[in-house]
């Protein structure tokens, strides 16, 4: 697998890439789950330019109203949570269903037969009670970040409530119990369905993912369960903004027209397995015959992100996030201050539901591996269950007094993380991030940190999530990360703040 590369605002494509803004383009802003159609939408006849973000991110850029102006149109696998952000909805115009994809397990064959699931039918309650008993284990995305995982968040906790209408804090209260039972045995995490696809098909390491069916039915060997009592489906609606000008509103027409005739609905079924938003196209036999149920949505942005915050503290594996950090003298002045500021966002310094949500959690341990010419003293911080202020403001003071100076001790850096990941409890989702802004000018190669990177007993290998910032050697780092079956943000001509944000769903 090769490296995933992901710009640190989420913006898709280099400058200058694609159709240039004007009035006869149109720009969307859009999830990152539709950037497989961008060959597709050549075939419309309208110019279109997509910009990525995540749905936290993007959700709140429109509800801001920081997308007025910049955008004309917004894609989204879902508008659900959008809809429920304060005068979100006055900022959104007509809305256009493209396609469906509803939000499966997706098991090993072989396990699904052993579970007694070959013919891919079981409720949510028998799939908790399998993951309770250690039957089986899953990857499933950050519901903080990708709407797959907030999705199935949503999906598991509305089945097990038993919810007729829309779910509530007070049922999730009550369902608590049920969903830590249920991610017990979430084994892998990421922050995005592709990325976790990926990592499923490179690693293994699970007996199945949690994921859309569009990208579940793109992969081999999978018995695909779609539970009787319910899903929670992404419709992707294109979505028209209220500030959008006269001649981008007949652009945006053109291109929903365009997307919902049967032959397009055909195109996009066959192209990436998602079932068709008209009802005269017929869905292909993949996708099964019997009707899905729709379960209940929240409907109250309260209870949303008190799900999300409760999955985070609560309910899943806690997590161990090793950071590799560059202080040499070529970060100091502005670089070492967006270091110290990116560390310092991590703490709650950003007040955003993004920020929130990307901060260090309770029951986490965050260590710090600072590096110049050789490896600085190794600090580590684990935050309380309860009450984790004073860690973070320990976290802030220790970001807040780095220092840079001296040379570019990369690998030595990275060689003295990776035996410290391995004091971690096995069951943590343990990952490492490595922060560059130059070349390795001292101490071990990267041979050798490959050599030992691949002394360590593969069920122990943390992937290395790189973040390319100064001049930061692209090509060795990329390295890095496919060795590891990490990924590569670059920040070099965006935030580092950012970048770190983003990183946060992959923990």
């Amino acid at each position: 697998m090769s490296a995933l590369v992901l710009a640190a605002c989420g913006a898709g494509g280099a400058p200058g890439d694609g159709p240039q803004d004007g009035p006869d383009v149109l720009r969307v802003l859009a999830g990152s789950e539709v950037a497989d159609l961008e060959p597709l939408l050549g075939q419309s006849g309208v110019k279109v330019r997509l910009t990525y973000a995540g749905t936290l991110d993007g959700a709140e850029q429109v509800a801001s109203g920081g997308a007025d102006g910049r955008y004309d149109a917004v894609w989204f696998s879902s508008n659900r949570y959008l809809s429920l952000i304060d005068g979100a909805r006055a900022r959104l115009s007509t809305e256009t269903p493209t396609m469906v994809s509803p939000v499966l397990l997706g098991l090993r064959t072989a396990k699904a037969a052993e579970l007694g699931w070959a013919d891919g039918r079981a409720t949510w309650e028998e799939i908790a009670t399998a993951a309770r008993d250690g039957r089986f284990t899953f990857g499933m995305t950050n519901p903080a970040s990708s709407n797959s995982g907030f999705s199935a968040l949503v999906g598991v906790a509305a089945g097990l409530s038993g919810a007729d209408g829309a779910l509530t804090a007070e049922q999730v209260a009550v369902v608590t119990p049920r969903l830590k039972e249920f991610f017990a045995a979430q084994k892998l995490t990421s922050g995005s369905s592709g990325w976790l696809a990926e990592a499923y098909a490179r690693d293994g390491g699970v007996d199945g993912i949690v994921n859309y069916e569009s990208v579940l039915l793109g992969m081999e060997g999978l018995t695909l369960v779609r539970p009787s009592d319910g899903v929670v489906t992404a419709d992707y609606p294109l979505t028209l903004l209220a500030s959008a000008p006269a001649e981008k509103k007949e652009l945006y027409g053109r291109l929903a027209a365009w997307l919902r005739t049967p032959d397009t609905q055909r195109k996009i079924m066959t192209d990436t397995h998602r079932r068709p938003a008209v009802p005269g196209v017929r869905p292909g036999p993949e996708f099964g015959t019997e009707p899905l149920l729709e379960l209940p949505f929240p409907n109250r942005r309260g209870t949303a992100d008190g799900l999300i915050t409760a999955y985070l503290d609560e309910l899943r594996a806690p997590a161990h996030a090793l950071f590799v950090l560059d202080t040499s003298g070529s970060m100091r002045g502005e670089r070492i201050d967006a270091l110290r500021k990116a560390l310092v966002t991590l703490t709650g310094a950003d007040r955003s539901a993004s920020g929130t949500f990307s901060r260090f959690r309770s029951r986490e341990t965050v260590t710090m591996i600072p590096f110049s010419g050789s490896v600085g003293e190794t600090r580590s911080f684990t935050l309380p269950e309860n009450a984790p202020q004073q860690v973070l403001a320990d976290i802030r003071r220790y970001a807040e007094g780095l220092q840079a100076s001296g040379g570019t001790a990369i690998y030595d850096g990275l060689r003295a993380a990776y035996p410290e990941s391995l004091r971690t409890d096995p069951g943590h989702f343990t990952s490492i991030v490595l922060m560059t802004d130059g070349r390795n000018t001292d101490g071990a190669s990267f041979e050798d940190f490959a050599s030992l990177y691949r002394m360590i007993p593969q069920g122990r290998r943390a992937r290395t999530f790189v973040v390319l910032f100064g001049e930061s050697d692209a090509e060795e780092m990329t390295r890095v990360a496919t060795l590891t079956g990490g990924a590569v943000f670059d920040a070099r001509d965006g935030s580092l703040a950012e970048a770190f944000k983003e990183i946060r769903g992959y923990q």
